[in-house]
């Protein structure tokens, strides 16, 4: 399964072997908080159509990861683009397309559902209408549609992570990142949650970075990238990811 030779030099815009654009590529990124080194050299790539697993231990590097990708740290070595955008030279081309799950929940709980999800809309550019048909879709397919007047306070950790879900996928990304996103939820809960995005992605373009030290979260099927004090120690798959090959 694992396969740890090097990887070419990304010189240009990153495509999975159908040809089909890559939802995320990481090239040789690197990032320091004073002596301490974060991420020392990390690559990795996100095919659009896979759910691709960053596997690693509480402090392995995966969430100053995922803050570099959002940019809410400055990449200061190494590249990262979006469907093609590079992050640092069109970070708002490179942000429109991704939706992101922070591992520490982030929806306004004196808000409802339906005011969080406009808020989210309006940053997106999407008006009122738009928005709430797109949200009401992905909240009934979650499984929480009858929540969408109810305040955020007022819901369960697996109903407000589910609503998180939602939000991050209105704007119909074609990346999503998720961060410890079942963290602290049960076994069941964290089951639907891992199923449900593996469907999304076998049902499109919809490329997913999963991060969490779970392995039970891991499927058999699914690239995987170990992550390990900062470094990609290990990667692999299993059996090539189906969608790659349907991917239109």
């Amino acid at each position: 399964m694992v396969n740890t030779a090097e990887e070419t030099e990304m010189t240009g815009p990153v495509a999975d072997p159908t040809g089909v654009m890559a939802a995320l590529s990481v090239d040789e990124v690197s990032h320091r908080f004073g002596a301490k080194t974060a991420l020392d050299a990390v690559s990795l790539t996100v095919a659009a159509g896979c759910f691709t697993t960053l596997l690693g231990i509480n402090g392995a590097g995966k969430t100053t990861l995922f803050n570099l990708i959002t940019r809410l740290y400055g990449a200061r070595a190494g590249r990262i683009q979006v469907c093609g955008h590079d992050l640092r030279r069109h970070p708002r081309q490179a942000l429109a397309r991704m939706g992101t799950v922070f591992q520490s929940p982030s929806l306004d709980r004196a808000l409802t559902v339906r005011q969080n999800l406009y808020y989210h809309g309006a940053l997106h550019g999407l008006g009122p209408g738009a928005t709430l048909v797109a949200g009401r879709e992905m909240l009934d397919r979650l499984g929480v549609g009858e929540l969408l007047d109810h305040r955020v306070a007022t819901l369960s950790g697996g109903q407000a992570r589910r609503v998180e879900i939602a939000r991050a996928l209105l704007h119909r990304p074609a990346l999503l990142l998720c961060d410890e996103a079942t963290l602290g939820l049960d076994v069941k809960a964290r089951q639907d949650i891992v199923a449900y995005l593996h469907d999304e992605t076998a049902a499109g373009r919809l490329g997913v970075l999963w991060a969490t030290h779970l392995t039970e979260e891991v499927a058999l099927d699914d690239p995987v990238v170990i992550l390990h004090q900062g470094r990609v120690k290990a990667r692999g798959l299993a059996r090539p990811c189906a969608n790659r090959r349907k991917a239109r």
